[in-house]
């Protein structure tokens, strides 16, 4: 049922059914690694181009989804995904080799919980049963996209954020599991005047305090309804700026506030600022909250994915960077 301007409370009981998710070596390697189902240990992951690597990612995650659920190619009404390459290439070349209505899609790096939120709506509103929802990204392919050739080898500052090597999904359905999906607030599109493609963190942090306060006042709720909030790949250099912004609205986070950016690597890790990608939040929330809420030592999680919409030649054309983030609330139902 929408309520208030950007949000949805789901009444018929929607559920993460089942997740799947597959990350590169360097994301194995880092704290949350067991958590995740396929960890591969070169990059290019059995493939010939960096391409075939992160379809790969895709393809063998859904097809780990499909083994972890039980059901088949018949069973799905529709798959929703995309990734940050030009035309969602890895998706739809991943895609093409299943039986499976399909919709590409793009949110940056908010594109896993956009297509999560968009599951969930269609599974409520009964037009749906069972619905494929997420997101992928690979360092290789990202990086040429958007910054220099990868064999150019440039400097980055310590503000940048490294891409992960991920895929995650999930299956939506109203089939009762132990993680719920109570409500979701769509984003707006927020631009702080931020012109750094080096520190998307800082770019990206006012369009999640926007959201949180949007689903906060939509739903009627105060922060501490929360266990956790976690932010999407705010990382290092926007994890402050939203909880400043936050903080001067009288809304305290602090204490229950993770990013996904922060949690995926360890200090050791030369990562930069953090993780970032369209694969960051989908693997973090559908291998590590989802384990959290799974067995009960958290209740209730709000996982604010954040994305910046931008391009290369934009950037070059000296525009701001506009961005979002839409909102999705996890509950255990774990017995």
């Amino acid at each position: 049922m929408k309520i208030g301007k950007q949000s949805w409370r789901f009444e018929n009981k929607v559920y993460i059914q089942e997740t799947a998710t597959s990350v590169g070596p360097l994301e194995a390697k880092g704290p949350l690694g067991k958590f995740f189902d396929v960890r591969y240990d070169e990059p290019y992951m059995g493939q010939k181009t960096w391409e075939q690597a992160e379809i790969q990612l895709i393809r063998g995650t859904l097809q780990t989804l499909f083994n972890k659920s039980g059901l088949h190619e018949k069973d799905i009404c529709l798959a929703l995904c995309g990734d940050l390459v030009n035309q969602l290439v890895p998706s739809h070349y991943a895609f093409r080799e299943f039986n499976l209505p399909f919709l590409g899609m793009y949110g940056a790096c908010a594109t896993g919980i956009q297509s999560l939120l968009l599951s969930a709506v269609l599974v409520d509103s009964f037009q749906a049963n069972h619905v494929i929802a997420g997101a992928s990204s690979h360092t290789m392919t990202v990086e040429r996209q958007f910054r220099n050739p990868v064999e150019y080898g440039g400097p980055k500052p310590e503000t940048a954020q490294n891409t992960i090597m991920g895929a995650g999904l999930a299956l939506v359905s109203r089939k009762p599991s132990p993680v719920r999906i109570e409500s979701a607030t769509a984003g707006i599109i927020v631009d702080a005047g931020q012109k750094n493609p080096n520190d998307m963190g800082s770019a990206m942090a006012p369009a999640a305090a926007q959201s949180l306060m949007q689903h906060l006042d939509d739903l009627g709720l105060n922060e501490d309804y929360y266990d956790m909030i976690v932010t999407g790949d705010l990382a290092k250099c926007g994890t402050p700026v939203f909880i400043n912004i936050l903080k001067q609205k009288g809304i305290e986070v602090e204490d229950i506030h993770s990013d996904c950016g922060n949690l995926i690597y360890s200090d050791k890790q030369k990562v930069f600022s953090g993780g970032s990608g369209a694969g960051c939040c989908p693997v973090v929330t559908f291998g590590y909250l989802c384990d959290l809420l799974k067995h009960q030592k958290v209740k209730r999680v709000l996982v604010l994915a954040t994305g910046a919409l931008l391009n290369p030649l934009i950037m070059q054309q000296k525009e701001s960077i506009p961005c979002i983030a839409h909102a999705v609330a996890l509950v255990s139902e774990a017995e």
